[in-house]
């Protein structure tokens, strides 16, 4: 079972598993098998057969209830091993992290950094067309951002049994990176460089409330935006090697893979 089939690492994930020949239900609120998490009725015709899941949050909130329900429901359907998407600097405690954490089966949490993919599939790329980026104001401190791709084929091999379980996985890039950075390469790929445009964290976690996201999730997003741009979240992590026993996709792959959603 694939929850979020059709999100950035969620359809990646199906791919993946349907390249290797193995039997998955890939599930979304437009799937013909629907699965949502806000209309309970909906899981227990998802996990129908399933053994394994991977599950992406609810999004843009911090809320775990849906979670928390949810796991010993696909527990007692017969899920066997979970593998949950978290994310680099979400607050200890987490509650979706814990459900996974005590579920009773084999389990693993991913954490990634922020994806290469939030430039060219929704997030950042609105304004990465409009030709102005907006962050919070915080300096020109670099971030590790990583191939959606390497977070897709890290599930897979804890989906299908061949990485460590009973872990949490820090997932990154092989190499950090600043926003204007990235804005540059975007702009020798796509032949106009977007301008950054700085803005107080208020405003930013305010624009974000205001675009429909959930204030305390909204406060998170800012806070590590922030922490990036003040140079506090460089570090490259080795999970994406540990499990795969390959380096992590450089960004220069992501710009090939990416460039014609730029064009």
């Amino acid at each position: 079972m694939v929850v979020g089939a059709t999100g950035k690492t969620g359809r990646r994930v199906a791919a993946a598993l349907g390249a290797r020949g193995v039997d998955h239900r890939p599930v979304s609120r437009k799937s013909p098998i629907a699965f949502d998490w806000f209309d309970r009725a909906t899981w227990g015709p998802a996990l129908e057969g399933a053994t394994a899941a991977y599950l992406v949050p609810p999004t843009f909130t911090l809320d775990d209830a849906e979670v928390a329900a949810f796991v010993p429901r696909a527990v007692e359907a017969g899920v066997r091993r979970l593998v949950l998407l978290s994310a680099r600097g979400i607050p200890d405690g987490d509650g979706r992290e814990r459900a996974v954490r005590e579920s009773g089966v084999d389990w693993a949490v991913l954490r990634p950094t922020w994806f290469s993919h939030n430039f060219s599939e929704d997030f950042f790329l609105p304004q990465v067309r409009a030709g102005q980026v907006v962050l919070p104001a915080g300096g020109d401190g670099a971030h590790p951002f990583i191939d959606a791709r390497d977070i897709a084929d890290v599930a897979v091999a804890l989906l299908t049994g061949e990485g460590p379980v009973g872990a949490v996985h820090e997932l990154s890039g092989p190499r950090a990176l600043s926003f204007p950075s990235v804005l540059e390469r975007i702009g020798a790929v796509s032949g106009r460089t977007p301008e950054l445009v700085d803005v107080a964290p208020a405003a930013f976690t305010a624009m974000l409330v205001d675009g429909g996201m959930a204030p305390d999730y909204a406060e998170v997003l800012t806070g590590s935006l922030v922490a990036i741009r003040g140079g506090h979240d460089a570090h490259v992590s080795d999970g994406v090697p540990a499990v795969l026993g390959r380096d992590a996709r450089p960004f220069e792959d992501y710009l090939a893979e990416a460039s014609g959603a730029w064009a």
